[in-house]
């Protein structure tokens, strides 16, 4: 007769947990499940109970990360500087985009500011990923593991809470420590109306480019000042992203064996053995068809915000700073390399983003620039319908030629009674793994 307990979680991502638990045994040999759950509850000190990511563990964390690898207060000669900058940036764009004007003020942020400002975006962003794995953890348990399921359940989730407040935190501490911008990586994640810029990561991303310190903090001023008017200037655009990141969510399969190969190196005994093991890659979602088409919407549109920033900066500099081909270059190379956007989606939410994509997408706006004129171009973002497809990126001398057929539609034909809805974009096929053809 075997001497192992019966283990309810049995053939479950499970089974190895509990067996690990079950050496805080009874009398006979049964598990003694409270001295069990005690264990658990040490494991999950501090845990935001009920929710899929812990916060504050990702917050305290993104600034241990940040201080650890140095910070500082900002000065007022950092904001004085930054500030010049965004009014020249201001300047210079109003003859490059018919967007008008939005950056009423400007700010210098440490990265320590930028963990604290950006968070209420990331927990928009991060949620309903966070959210969907800890339904299929729990969806997981089989019939027999019922009885126990109401106090373990819970647990799990402060588990998978925490474990996600680990992984959030330490990958915003790092993010903190390359962004130069509050819109560097494409999404809207600071303050409305406020350019903002990170004045020690600037200095970081012009070593060893031999350019003054003026020229590199002005284009990268230019940068945050075209996404903050972009951003502002499209009501809807905003609101269609963080819906393609949840689009994303919702069609999540979670890897069940990659759980259960990790619990089966538990140490329950050690908290940050067990941290490490379920953060190494357990949360990486399978892709399904619906991520694959969300995948889409959402790299499509992140390419055409930072294709039509690369347009907009090049016009406005391309008589006024020969030092923009140098700084354009090097911005470009810094996505190939897989910069922080790259990162960021592929290790909080799993997205892959193509940086090939955005070079496509900057032809494209150019191209219609050229054929329809700034104004041609940038009434494109009225509304969702007139944007660009995955296709027309493959496409683009074709798409400014078809462009011009658009600028004689009202654009009042388009628009909803329910104006704080976002319409649905127009469905693209997904891309092969290159990113540059559509898939057949």
């Amino acid at each position: 007769m075997s001497d192992e307990p019966d283990n309810p979680f049995k053939g479950t991502p499970f089974e190895a947990m509990f067996q690990q638990f079950s050496g805080a045994a009874g009398a006979g040999g049964t598990p003694d499940l409270n001295a069990i759950f005690a264990q658990v509850q040490q494991l999950l000190s501090g845990s935001a109970d009920g929710k899929p990511v812990n916060w504050d563990l990702a917050k305290d964390i993104a600034r241990k990360t940040v201080s650890a690898a140095g910070d500082r207060s900002m000065t007022s000669t950092d904001s004085d500087r930054v500030a010049d900058a965004v009014r020249l940036a201001e300047h210079w764009l109003d003859d490059a985009t018919t967007l008008p004007e939005v950056s009423a003020t400007s700010q210098a942020w440490s990265r320590a500011e930028w963990v604290e400002n950006t968070l209420p975006v990331w927990q928009t962003v991060v949620d309903p990923v966070a959210e969907h794995v800890a339904g299929a953890m729990g969806n997981a348990l089989p019939a027999e593991a019922q009885q126990f399921a109401g106090p373990m359940a819970g647990m799990l989730r402060q588990l998978g809470g925490s474990v996600f407040g680990a992984q959030v935190g330490q990958g915003l501490g790092e993010l903190a420590g390359e962004v130069v911008s509050s819109s560097d990586i494409g999404l809207p994640l600071g303050p409305t109306g406020q350019a903002i810029l990170l004045p020690d990561n600037v200095a970081k991303f012009a070593e060893g480019l031999g350019l003054t310190d003026e020229d590199v903090r002005l284009y990268l001023a230019l940068r945050e000042v075209a996404h903050q008017r972009l951003y502002a200037g499209v009501p809807w655009l905003r609101q269609h992203l963080l819906a393609a990141v949840a689009d994303y969510a919702s069609g999540i399969e979670v890897d069940t064996g990659k759980i259960e190969r990790a619990m089966a190196d538990i140490d329950p005994q050690n908290p940050e053995a067990m941290q490490e093991a379920l953060a190494g890659g357990l949360f990486e979602p399978e892709d399904s068809e619906q991520q694959k088409a969300a995948l889409v919407r959402l790299e499509t549109t992140l390419a055409l915000v930072e294709g039509w920033v690369d347009d907009v900066v090049r016009e406005a500099t391309k008589d006024r700073m020969p030092a923009a081909i140098q700084l354009a270059e090097t911005v470009r190379r810094r996505r190939a390399a897989g910069g922080p956007a790259e990162q960021t989606f592929a290790t909080l939410v799993g997205l892959q983003l193509r940086p090939r994509r955005l070079r496509d997408a900057a032809n494209l706006w150019a191209a219609v620039r050229d054929a329809r004129g700034v104004e041609g171009r940038d009434t494109l973002w009225s509304h969702p319908d007139l944007m660009p497809s995955t296709s027309d990126l493959d496409d683009p001398i074709g798409f400014a030629q078809h462009a011009g057929e658009l600028s004689n539609i009202d654009i009042t034909d388009f628009l909803t009674d329910e104006t704080d809805e976002t319409p649905e974009p127009p469905a693209d096929k997904p891309q092969d793994d290159d990113g540059d053809n559509p898939a057949k």
